[in-house]
Protein backbone atom coordinates (compact mmCIF):
# COMPACT_ATOMS: atom_id res chain seq x y z
CA UNK A 1 0.00 0.00 0.00
CA UNK A 2 3.03 2.21 0.77
CA UNK A 3 4.27 1.74 -2.76
CA UNK A 4 0.89 2.75 -4.26
CA UNK A 5 0.68 5.91 -1.74
CA UNK A 6 3.95 6.57 -2.70
CA UNK A 7 3.06 6.51 -6.54
CA UNK A 8 -0.04 8.73 -6.16
CA UNK A 9 1.79 11.39 -4.22
CA UNK A 10 4.48 11.87 -6.65
CA UNK A 11 2.44 11.76 -9.95
CA UNK A 12 0.01 14.07 -8.24
CA UNK A 13 2.79 16.36 -7.28
CA UNK A 14 3.81 16.24 -10.71
CA UNK A 15 0.16 17.37 -11.89
CA UNK A 16 0.01 19.82 -9.45
CA UNK A 17 3.28 21.24 -10.16
CA UNK A 18 2.34 20.94 -13.62
CA UNK A 19 -1.20 23.21 -13.01
CA UNK A 20 0.24 25.55 -10.95
CA UNK A 21 3.47 26.67 -14.08
CA UNK A 22 0.81 26.40 -16.42
CA UNK A 23 -1.52 29.05 -14.29
CA UNK A 24 1.83 31.89 -14.47
CA UNK A 25 1.94 31.66 -18.15
CA UNK A 26 -1.63 32.64 -18.49
CA UNK A 27 -1.50 35.28 -15.95
CA UNK A 28 1.69 36.55 -17.38
CA UNK A 29 0.06 36.34 -21.21
CA UNK A 30 -3.06 37.99 -19.51
CA UNK A 31 -0.72 40.83 -18.06
CA UNK A 32 0.88 41.54 -21.36
CA UNK A 33 -2.04 41.61 -23.23
CA UNK A 34 -1.80 38.51 -25.12
CA UNK A 35 -4.59 36.52 -24.17
CA UNK A 36 -8.11 38.69 -23.76
CA UNK A 37 -11.80 37.59 -22.74
CA UNK A 38 -12.74 34.65 -22.80
CA UNK A 39 -9.48 32.75 -23.50
CA UNK A 40 -7.90 34.76 -20.31
CA UNK A 41 -10.24 33.85 -18.19
CA UNK A 42 -11.11 30.33 -19.11
CA UNK A 43 -7.68 29.64 -19.28
CA UNK A 44 -6.76 31.32 -15.56
CA UNK A 45 -9.41 29.52 -14.15
CA UNK A 46 -8.96 26.32 -15.67
CA UNK A 47 -5.83 25.63 -15.01
CA UNK A 48 -6.13 27.19 -11.34
CA UNK A 49 -8.70 24.34 -11.23
CA UNK A 50 -6.64 22.02 -12.51
CA UNK A 51 -3.88 22.25 -8.78
CA UNK A 52 -6.85 21.55 -6.81
CA UNK A 53 -7.27 17.60 -6.74
CA UNK A 54 -3.24 17.11 -7.37
CA UNK A 55 -2.17 19.15 -4.57
CA UNK A 56 -5.40 17.78 -1.62
CA UNK A 57 -3.96 13.98 -3.10
CA UNK A 58 0.13 15.24 -2.81
CA UNK A 59 -0.89 16.36 1.08
CA UNK A 60 -2.32 13.32 1.53
CA UNK A 61 0.26 11.26 0.42
CA UNK A 62 2.72 13.16 2.90
CA UNK A 63 0.08 12.61 5.34
CA UNK A 64 0.21 8.62 4.73
CA UNK A 65 3.99 8.79 4.63
CA UNK A 66 5.10 10.33 7.49
CA UNK A 67 5.31 8.79 10.95
CA UNK A 68 3.04 8.72 13.69
CA UNK A 69 4.75 11.27 15.99
CA UNK A 70 4.80 13.98 12.96
CA UNK A 71 1.37 13.16 11.75
CA UNK A 72 -0.48 15.88 13.62
CA UNK A 73 1.37 18.58 11.46
CA UNK A 74 0.61 16.84 8.45
CA UNK A 75 -2.69 16.30 9.26
CA UNK A 76 -3.40 20.16 10.13
CA UNK A 77 -1.89 20.52 6.75
CA UNK A 78 -4.39 18.32 5.31
CA UNK A 79 -7.03 20.12 6.90
CA UNK A 80 -6.02 23.54 5.43
CA UNK A 81 -5.49 22.39 1.70
CA UNK A 82 -8.86 20.76 2.27
CA UNK A 83 -10.09 24.47 3.02
CA UNK A 84 -8.30 25.71 -0.22
CA UNK A 85 -9.61 23.42 -2.12
CA UNK A 86 -13.51 24.10 -1.09
CA UNK A 87 -13.04 27.90 -1.85
CA UNK A 88 -11.03 28.07 -4.52
CA UNK A 89 -13.12 24.76 -6.48
CA UNK A 90 -16.79 26.84 -5.48
CA UNK A 91 -15.20 29.95 -6.86
CA UNK A 92 -13.64 28.98 -10.06
CA UNK A 93 -16.83 26.52 -10.91
CA UNK A 94 -18.71 29.51 -10.79
CA UNK A 95 -16.47 31.48 -12.74
CA UNK A 96 -16.42 28.76 -15.52
CA UNK A 97 -19.91 27.39 -15.61
CA UNK A 98 -21.90 30.75 -14.69
CA UNK A 99 -20.54 33.60 -14.95
CA UNK A 100 -18.20 33.54 -18.43
CA UNK A 101 -20.85 32.10 -20.23
CA UNK A 102 -23.31 34.74 -18.81
CA UNK A 103 -21.00 37.33 -20.32
CA UNK A 104 -20.61 35.90 -23.76
CA UNK A 105 -24.37 35.62 -23.73
CA UNK A 106 -24.74 39.25 -22.52
CA UNK A 107 -26.08 39.06 -19.49
CA UNK A 108 -23.31 39.70 -17.29
CA UNK A 109 -25.73 42.42 -15.09
CA UNK A 110 -27.82 39.22 -13.93
CA UNK A 111 -25.08 37.76 -12.63
CA UNK A 112 -22.89 40.63 -11.35
CA UNK A 113 -22.64 39.36 -7.73
CA UNK A 114 -21.08 36.57 -8.33
CA UNK A 115 -18.35 37.41 -10.46
CA UNK A 116 -14.29 37.52 -9.24
CA UNK A 117 -13.93 41.25 -9.08
CA UNK A 118 -11.66 43.06 -6.75
CA UNK A 119 -13.12 42.82 -3.02
CA UNK A 120 -16.30 40.85 -4.29
CA UNK A 121 -17.66 37.71 -2.65
CA UNK A 122 -16.13 35.29 -5.10
CA UNK A 123 -12.81 37.41 -4.83
CA UNK A 124 -12.87 36.75 -1.10
CA UNK A 125 -13.19 33.39 -1.27
CA UNK A 126 -10.35 32.83 -3.42
CA UNK A 127 -8.37 35.06 -0.79
CA UNK A 128 -9.53 32.52 1.64
CA UNK A 129 -8.28 29.50 -0.43
CA UNK A 130 -4.82 31.05 -1.03
CA UNK A 131 -4.02 31.73 2.53
CA UNK A 132 -5.21 28.40 3.42
CA UNK A 133 -2.53 27.32 0.97
CA UNK A 134 -0.12 29.28 2.82
CA UNK A 135 -0.98 27.86 6.10
CA UNK A 136 -0.93 23.89 5.19
CA UNK A 137 2.47 24.86 4.28
CA UNK A 138 3.38 26.46 7.41
CA UNK A 139 1.53 23.08 9.51
CA UNK A 140 3.39 20.68 7.07
CA UNK A 141 7.16 21.93 8.17
CA UNK A 142 7.52 20.36 11.35
CA UNK A 143 6.96 17.08 9.66
CA UNK A 144 10.09 17.07 7.88
CA UNK A 145 13.38 17.20 9.28
CA UNK A 146 15.88 19.30 8.83
CA UNK A 147 19.10 17.09 7.33
CA UNK A 148 19.24 15.90 3.88
CA UNK A 149 17.18 16.70 0.92
CA UNK A 150 13.98 17.05 3.44
CA UNK A 151 15.72 20.16 4.11
CA UNK A 152 15.71 21.74 0.97
CA UNK A 153 12.01 20.59 1.00
CA UNK A 154 11.45 22.70 4.24
CA UNK A 155 12.89 26.11 2.56
CA UNK A 156 10.38 25.21 -0.12
CA UNK A 157 7.57 25.27 2.43
CA UNK A 158 9.03 28.25 4.40
CA UNK A 159 9.74 30.10 1.22
CA UNK A 160 5.42 30.13 0.19
CA UNK A 161 4.40 30.40 3.92
CA UNK A 162 6.36 33.84 4.08
CA UNK A 163 4.46 34.60 0.70
CA UNK A 164 1.15 34.01 2.05
CA UNK A 165 1.30 37.72 3.98
CA UNK A 166 2.01 38.96 0.41
CA UNK A 167 -1.02 37.47 -1.02
CA UNK A 168 -3.24 38.78 1.67
CA UNK A 169 -2.49 42.26 0.70
CA UNK A 170 -2.91 41.76 -3.07
CA UNK A 171 -6.29 40.52 -2.00
CA UNK A 172 -7.70 43.18 0.85
CA UNK A 173 -5.60 45.77 0.01
CA UNK A 174 -8.58 48.70 0.12
CA UNK A 175 -7.33 49.61 -3.68
CA UNK A 176 -6.64 46.79 -6.08
CA UNK A 177 -4.37 47.57 -9.31
CA UNK A 178 -2.29 45.88 -11.89
CA UNK A 179 1.22 46.98 -10.30
CA UNK A 180 -0.25 45.79 -6.74
CA UNK A 181 -0.50 42.07 -8.48
CA UNK A 182 3.64 42.75 -8.69
CA UNK A 183 3.45 42.29 -5.11
CA UNK A 184 2.56 38.95 -5.19
CA UNK A 185 4.39 37.33 -8.29
CA UNK A 186 6.92 35.58 -5.45
CA UNK A 187 3.76 32.76 -5.48
CA UNK A 188 4.11 32.31 -8.83
CA UNK A 189 7.59 30.60 -8.03
CA UNK A 190 7.24 29.22 -4.38
CA UNK A 191 4.14 27.33 -5.18
CA UNK A 192 5.23 25.27 -7.94
CA UNK A 193 8.40 25.14 -6.25
CA UNK A 194 7.13 23.72 -3.38
CA UNK A 195 4.93 21.14 -5.16
CA UNK A 196 7.60 19.43 -6.88
CA UNK A 197 10.07 19.37 -3.75
CA UNK A 198 6.97 17.44 -2.36
CA UNK A 199 6.72 15.14 -5.40
CA UNK A 200 10.19 14.61 -5.34
CA UNK A 201 10.17 13.84 -1.31
CA UNK A 202 7.06 10.93 -1.87
CA UNK A 203 8.59 9.53 -4.58
CA UNK A 204 12.27 8.70 -2.43
CA UNK A 205 9.82 7.40 0.61
CA UNK A 206 8.58 4.04 0.29
CA UNK A 207 7.27 3.68 3.82
CA UNK A 208 6.70 6.17 6.75
CA UNK A 209 9.96 7.69 7.55
CA UNK A 210 10.03 6.49 10.89
CA UNK A 211 10.69 2.79 9.23
CA UNK A 212 13.26 4.07 6.83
Amino acid sequence: MARTINKVGWWSGLAAFASAVAYDVVQILQIVSVLRFPLDEILIYATSLCIVIPLVLEILALHHLTSHDKRFWTHAALIFTTMYAVFVTANYVVQLATVIPAKLDGGADAIRVLEQTPHSLFWNYDALGYISMGLATVFAVPALSNVGFEKWVRFSLIAHALVTPLISIVYFYPKYSTKLLFLGFPWAITAPLFMLMLAILLRRRQTPIAAL
